[in-house]
């Protein structure tokens, strides 16, 4: 026979097993190449450097959010953040430049060399203002991480930034 105190304690425990599964994540093991993607993207969690600058991978929000971090402590810091929608791999970068651009993961790319392209973006109008427009994350076989970006003035390509990152020792 449970006494009242027992009682309490299973009913608790259930209440605490229940709400602590809802809190999970929603992803399924494997959704195809966005999702092996995003995995591949939480690898690179730490700091990668470069001789443009630094860079630095973060989990957030109980790993469904990656966040890189471009050139910390300087000016010219920016912000990627990388998470799943449904099957799309998105991205939004706050950009140094007080724009949001918003990309997701282009048709084509693989699970080690994400492609992504302009879907749409805050503070900025995309004909007009300068902006990040497309971008491209590499994981190189031997070990590189390859980080390019095509930024647009005037609604037109105006250059590409590419920079080759290896994990800092430490």
């Amino acid at each position: 026979m449970l006494t009242s105190r027992t009682r309490g304690l299973t009913f608790a425990l259930a209440c605490a097993l229940t709400f602590g599964l809802l809190a999970l994540p929603a992803v399924a093991e494997d959704e195809g190449i966005a999702w092996e993607a995003f995995e591949n993207l939480k690898d690179l969690e730490g700091t990668w450097e470069g001789k443009e600058g630094t860079h630095i991978f973060a989990l957030s929000a109980n790993g469904t959010v990656v966040m890189e971090t471009m050139f910390p402590n300087s000016p010219h810091e920016m912000i990627n953040m990388y998470h799943l929608d449904g099957d799309d791999l998105v991205m939004t970068h706050y950009c140094a430049g007080g724009n949001q651009p918003t990309m997701k993961l282009a048709e084509g790319s693989t699970a080690t060399d994400m492609s992504f392209e302009f879907t749409g973006g805050s503070n900025m109008d995309p004909e007009k203002d300068n902006h990040i427009h497309a971008g491209r994350v590499k994981v190189k076989e031997n070990g590189e991480l390859e980080s390019s970006w095509i930024p647009y003035s005037e609604g037109k390509k105006a250059g590409e930034m590419t920079m080759t990152l290896k994990r800092a020792e430490g």
